[in-house]
Parts: C-alpha cells; sequence; structure tokens
C-alpha cells in the first residue's frame, strides 16, 4: 500500500550568512508560492540562498518555475541561489534532469559546498 506524500513544509536556517532552506513534501502549484515568497524576501535581502532538494518527494512545473525564477533574481540582485541535488533516482531528480535545470542552475552535490 502506497504511503500518503508527506504535507509541504519549508525550514529555514542561517549558516554563514546564507539561508539554507530545506524543502519537504510535495512542491506544487497549491505549495510554490510559500516557497517563491521567502526565496523572493531572502534575495532582495542580499542574501545568498540555498536549497535544499533532497527530501522533497514531488515537484511539478510550478516548483521549476520558482526556482529558475529566483535564480534570475539573484542574478539580478548580485546574489546567488544554489539548488542541494535531490536524492539519485527519485522524481524530484529526474524532473531536474528532463527540465534542464543541471544546465541553468547552481547545482550542488552537497550543501557544504555553497561557498
Amino acid at each position: 500500500m502506497a504511503r500518503p506524500p508527506e504535507e509541504f513544509s519549508i525550514s529555514t536556517n542561517e549558516v554563514d550568512g546564507r539561508a539554507h532552506v530545506s524543502l519537504r513534501g510535495e512542491l506544487d502549484l497549491a505549495t510554490a508560492p510559500e516557497l517563491e515568497q521567502l526565496l523572493t524576501e531572502r534575495i532582495d535581502s542580499s542574501q545568498d540562498v540555498v536549497v535544499d532538494l533532497r527530501d522533497l518527494e514531488f515537484m511539478d512545473s510550478s516548483g521549476i518555475r520558482v526556482l529558475v525564477a529566483a535564480h534570475a533574481r539573484a542574478g539580478r540582485a548580485g546574489t546567488r541561489v544554489f539548488i542541494v541535488r535531490p536524492k539519485s533516482g527519485s522524481a524530484v531528480a529526474k524532473i531536474v534532469e528532463v527540465s534542464g535545470l543541471d544546465g541553468e542552475l547552481n547545482i550542488l552535490d552537497d550543501p557544504a559546498q555553497a561557498a
């Protein structure tokens, strides 16, 4: 029997002056605005952001749009957005691969690489 998806949640902490944002559950049309607002606030306050996708179970095109928009906004603001690669073989990893985000965004294997 399939288990129900985990409820979407965002946890944020500060590490070396950067906002580390960890996502859990499903990032979709219903939950993307919450992430977008958080990323926009951090980027607009000139803070680098690390978005950790390792515990994300699902992401649709709404999530992709938020990540791409945050990357572009950070570029204009002179800050950076780093994405921690989702677990290999996961549904989110496939979406990142198929969408071409690997080539567009600052993708890291480990959050400690954000320097």
